[in-house]
């Protein structure tokens, strides 16, 4: 496993990234999303799945936002860790709650690939969900087709590594309130 990075490597690393939405245009997509998610579920119980540790500013800020009952559970798979590329996929935790008959959403922090949330529609369609669908802060535009699409997306992202929001560059850096790249 690789050391962490020290405090004086993170902060080069922000102090060089480029600034891609400000925290102001964070919230009022993460307001958008709350909105459409309240449309679509009004009068429902869904369960709601939470993809850790990316989707955990995600879900801690619009969980608050969602007018209607919900059922809550994580589910943790990755394929990260402290690489800037996609490696095998972990699954660290499944659902505990039953997902039969249920409506299901399924919350990320980003649909980069797809392979990882596509590994999650697989598993929660093998318990035979009433429905299923997957809201995801950010979708990056990566220039070729994904084995699975957003039914709701807060922002677009280009096809730089991002960190922010719930998104870590080398581990570090979910906190932040707002969405930047790495220099290329």
């Amino acid at each position: 496993m690789n050391a962490a990075m020290s405090a004086i490597e993170a902060h080069r690393i922000l102090d060089n990234a480029d600034l891609l939405f400000t925290a102001e245009q964070v919230t009022a997509a993460l307001r958008r999303v709350a909105s459409e998610l309240n449309i679509t579920y009004s009068g429902r119980y869904p369960l709601v799945l939470s993809v850790m540790g990316g989707a955990v500013v995600f879900t801690g800020q619009i969980l608050p936002l969602l007018a209607f009952p919900l059922e809550f559970d994580i589910i943790q798979v990755s394929r990260y860790g402290a690489h800037t590329s996609g490696q095998a996929l972990q699954w660290r935790v499944e659902p505990r709650a039953k997902i039969e008959g249920r409506d299901v959403l399924v919350l990320d922090d980003i649909l980069d690939e797809g392979v990882t949330l596509a590994a999650i529609r697989d598993l929660v369609l093998s318990r035979h969900p009433a429905s299923c669908r997957f809201a995801v802060f950010a979708d990056k535009e990566i220039g070729r087709p994904k084995p699975i699409h957003a039914d709701f997306t807060g922002l677009t992202l280009p096809d730089r590594f991002v960190f922010g929001f719930g998104m870590d560059v080398k581990e570090a850096w979910r906190n932040l309130p707002a969405i930047y790249a790495v220099k290329d």
